[in-house]
């Protein structure tokens, strides 16, 4: 292969990347739409998406069939571009300090999209979040509008996660844990309202599964170790040490996966929860090859081979809820 076509994949590699909004993106894209798009980092949305299907199975009642397919469809828009975006666009404002130490080349720091229009992105993301919320209980008819709230709920988490005076990712239980239930409990919960009725039951199991979420919340900590060090953040890998919290990161991720199938053996869903004790081997297996090896230069290779055996598993407690109608 010549150096000009490695030289151009390169190039189309670091834009695919910085589109998506991943780590090492630095592509020197000057494209407005791109550049806003950078700052939702479309690869976030992927496990809302994900979680609003596995609160649809949990629900019992998703059929297939148009209407259904467009709720579904909407609240997928709503957890993952809009609410995610909004999320990720506000993160990056308030990181914009710790990213010039660690991703000077990201569209604020760089200078690349200016704060008013990264301000503006955030306001129209969260307007059209709660506008779609809103009609998605007058179009199933909530007497409650339980998917308003839940996206408002979102809304204080996200900011409270990033903005001062709380800024939760400050403390590294508190903030990963924002963040697990973030990807894991909310979609869950909007997936399962839209289609039946939200109940303790169904918000306790998914709390409880979003502590396997804190564990992989933690693996987006070791790419900004030096930055938060500098600044004060008291992340695990910055608490613990980077060996040391990567052990507490796999160990969070399957315990907690695990035992989410000890309570699908408690309520009898026996084949479902043998599926998904089987889903924890590879990850075991990838943890080991990457992650516990090398945290830092391996992190993203490691999301990409364990983390979609995490998701399915999810699928498989979601589907075993709803056939047991919890």
């Amino acid at each position: 292969m010549s150096d000009s076509t490695s030289s151009k994949i390169n190039e189309k590699s670091s834009k695919t990347r910085q589109l998506l909004g991943m780590k090492g993106a630095n592509s020197g894209e000057t494209s407005i739409w791109k550049l806003r798009l950078q700052l939702m980092k479309p690869i976030t949305w992927i496990p809302l998406i994900w979680g609003v299907v596995c609160g649809a199975a949990s629900s019992g009642n998703y059929n297939w069939n148009l209407e259904n397919f467009l709720l579904a469809a909407s609240c997928m828009l709503l957890s993952g571009p809009l609410m995610a975006g909004y999320t990720q666009t506000l993160n990056d404002f308030y990181d914009r300090e710790i990213d010039a130490i660690n991703e000077p080349y990201r569209p604020i720091p760089s200078g690349a999209i200016s704060v008013p229009q990264v301000v503006t992105q955030i306001l129209l993301l969260l307007g059209l979040g709660l506008g779609l919320s809103y009609g998605l209980d007058r179009w199933v008819g909530h007497d409650f509008p339980i998917m308003l709230c839940l996206t408002l709920g979102g809304a204080f988490l996200a900011y409270i996660y990033s903005a001062p005076p709380l800024k939760l990712k400050q403390n590294g239980w508190l903030g990963n844990y924002a963040l697990g239930a973030s990807y894991i409990a909310l979609p869950w919960w909007a997936g399962h309202a839209l289609f039946g009725e939200l109940n303790w039951t169904i918000v306790i199991l998914t709390l409880f599964y979003s502590l396997a979420g804190l564990g992989i919340a933690v693996v987006n900590d070791f790419k900004s170790v030096e930055g938060d060090r500098q600044l004060g953040l008291k992340s695990l890998p910055v608490m613990f040490g980077i060996n040391t919290a990567a052990w507490v990161c796999v160990i969070m991720i399957d315990v907690f996966q695990a035992g989410i199938g000890a309570y699908l053996i408690y309520i009898h869903q026996n084949l479902y929860a043998a599926i998904l004790l089987l889903l924890v081997i590879p990850q075991i297996t990838f943890q080991d090859m990457y992650f516990l090896r090398d945290p830092l230069e391996n992190d993203v290779k490691y999301q990409a081979s364990a983390q979609p055996f995490l998701v399915l598993g999810m699928l498989v407690a979601g589907l075993a809820l709803g056939n047991a109608g919890v």
